[in-house]
């Protein structure tokens, strides 16, 4: 989906395909007929982006056999899809029963990451739309933070250097401009917005930014304003922004809201969870964690890094962080010039929710991801951005 921005900008929004488990690149031809093709026609659009996530087989397939891409670019053709954002972050995996810790592997000390981005980076110029030059792809925080020392953040610097570089030369080859964003994450080396630019001003290079999650943002307690503008005078550019909103826990010292939570403790995926203090945040690295006895404070709301749906807020007693999305939104394309052009809806926990509120077909998952396109769409709108046909 393409919005027009009152300076003249072209804003694209998508959704993320993590949603949908895939290794190969059969796995994410299927999903494109499946999944997201689906998603479009209940949208009643002729043309809608998707952020592609390819695991380490599909990215590899795509860069190493040219006619493997042309079928993946003509089969995004044919069900109306066009892609201008890839999700890096997860490397492979991100389908299985657990991931948890394991989605942190191989981190930017490592360099499988750096090959496995620039392969992305690859195959995103071959899949851009053709009246587009510019890509975006988002990517781990440099590193879980255990273990993480002076050397490995060297290591980064030096890997991120390296990225930039082969960025460059392939736009010279392609003439198409591919930016990565490091996606700040609670957690994480770079755990908050504050926390990226000292890494990134040691780059110090335009096709390496940030990627804002708005849920990542909320789970820090992150106020959007503060975060964004401090982005803007450090001249951090914000290469994506991934839409998603927290669990948020008002009343964390109640057994009832303490049950609430509990309901959305899984085995699947980490959920960071965060209390703001007078002394800092405190967090554990899971839900289960924070709701063992006395682990957080609770005189104070709990948030935790759980993706909810954008249009349905969990049951009281708990709710979502919506409007930290909202008021960052209102800060990246509210004002005369867009911060950032590439937006992706990126709710990957749909089967992680509550049994109850899980998606129990195809049907019902590509009607929820169409409900979230359209609250995002309207949130746009209603900042003065013109829908595109």
């Amino acid at each position: 989906m393409r919005f027009r921005h009152p300076d003249g900008t072209t804003v694209h929004l998508a959704y993320c395909t993590n949603v949908h488990p895939a290794e190969t690149l059969d796995g994410v031809l299927t999903q494109l007929r499946d999944h997201c093709e689906p998603v479009r026609r209940r949208l009643g659009r002729d043309r809608l982006g998707i952020g592609l996530w390819l695991a380490r087989d599909a990215a590899h397939a795509l860069v190493t056999d040219p006619s493997a891409l042309r079928v993946l670019r003509t089969e995004l053709d044919r069900r109306g899809l066009e892609v201008v954002t890839l999700n890096g972050f997860p490397y492979e995996g991100f389908g299985a029963e657990k991931v948890k810790y394991r989605v942190y592997k191989p981190d930017w000390t490592d360099p499988e990451r750096l090959e496995h981005t620039t392969a992305l980076a690859r195959v995103l110029t071959g899949l851009l739309p053709d009246d587009v030059t510019e890509g975006s792809i988002s990517t781990l925080p440099l590193a879980w933070r255990t273990g993480y020392d002076e050397a490995d953040a060297e290591k980064s610097r030096t890997a991120l250097l390296t990225l930039a570089e082969r960025l460059d030369a392939l736009h010279e080859l392609t003439g198409r401009s591919i930016r990565v964003g490091l996606e700040p994450e609670p957690g994480c080396v770079v755990e908050t917005t504050g926390d990226a630019i000292a890494p990134l001003a040691a780059i110090a290079h335009d096709r390496i930014g940030i990627c804002v999650d708005t849920c990542h943002l909320a789970t820090s307690f992150e106020d959007p304003q503060t975060a964004l503008d401090a982005l803007t005078t450090a001249r951090v550019p914000v290469v994506k922004t991934q839409l998603s909103a927290a669990l948020h826990a008002e009343h964390p010292h109640l057994p009832e809201v303490r049950e609430a939570l509990a309901a959305f403790d899984e085995p699947r995926f980490l959920h960071q969870t965060r209390t703001a203090t007078a002394a800092g945040l405190r967090g554990t690295d899971d839900l289960g964690a924070a709701l063992a006895a006395d682990a957080l404070p609770d005189g104070a709301p709990w948030r935790a890094h759980f993706h909810v749906p954008l249009h349905a807020a969990p049951a009281a007693p708990l709710t979502s962080t919506l409007p930290v999305l909202q008021a960052a939104l209102t800060q990246l394309v509210g004002g005369p010039h867009p911060l950032t052009r590439h937006l992706e809806v990126e709710t990957y926990t749909w089967q992680a929710l509550p049994p109850a509120l899980r998606p129990r077909a195809r049907t019902q998952l590509a009607d929820g991801i169409a409900a979230e396109l359209t609250l995002a769409r309207d949130l746009l709108t209603d900042l003065g951005l013109k829908e595109l046909p």
